[in-house]
């Protein structure tokens, strides 16, 4: 499956522009590792893309991303973006295999979570974002609470990435698509 494919399932599934974002968010992680590993970057942006595409039909655990698998295998989605996006939920049973699987994971809650933190600085940008008010914000549990902070710190070690490097590594992914995960700030 191509990249402007996945993108399309997103829109036919997707109404709620702040969950695009989250997913394109997670897609800017995800296809920055691949870049760096040397794997196949189109099929790691489409996982990252249709990793949530089910979750307002299926708001329910375990509902999202069970259910959505089967209309994903419909659609001519791979087993192997299936198996990741199947993966990225503890409860599925599906354990973490390929650095595909373990990278999904890692960026899932963290994309959010540096969202979160562009959110609050005074231009709402990820440029002003730093890793080290990163680790601050984390230990706020109530800031962002909906994100699993286990999740962030559990994927880096999955990935047998340094946290410190993982949330930097994700700002600059992010930092590079700013305008259009709606994060380059507000004009002065």
């Amino acid at each position: 499956m191509k990249r402007d494919q996945a993108w399309e399932i997103v829109c036919e599934f997707v109404k709620s522009d702040s969950l695009r974002k989250h997913m394109l968010a997670v897609e800017a992680c995800v296809a920055a590792y691949a870049r760096r590993n040397g794997a196949d970057e189109e099929q790691w942006a489409v996982a990252a893309l249709l990793h949530d595409f089910d979750w307002e039909i299926h708001p329910n655990l375990p509902d999202h991303p069970i259910k959505g698998e089967p209309i994903l295998a419909e659609r001519g989605v791979s087993e192997e973006i299936r198996r990741a996006i199947l993966s990225h939920a503890d409860f599925t049973g599906v354990p973490r295999v390929s650095g595909l699987e373990k990278t999904l994971f890692a960026c899932d809650e963290l994309a959010g979570f540096l969202t979160a933190c562009s959110y609050v600085k005074p231009s709402r940008s990820i440029h002003e974002v730093e890793t080290a008010s990163v680790k601050k914000k984390l230990k706020d549990k109530a800031f962002a609470r909906a994100v699993n902070r286990d999740d962030i710190l559990n994927g880096a070690a999955q990935l047998g990435v340094d946290l410190d490097q993982h949330i930097s590594f994700c700002i600059e992914a992010m930092r590079a698509r700013a305008a259009e995960l709606g994060l380059a700030g507000n004009p002065a």
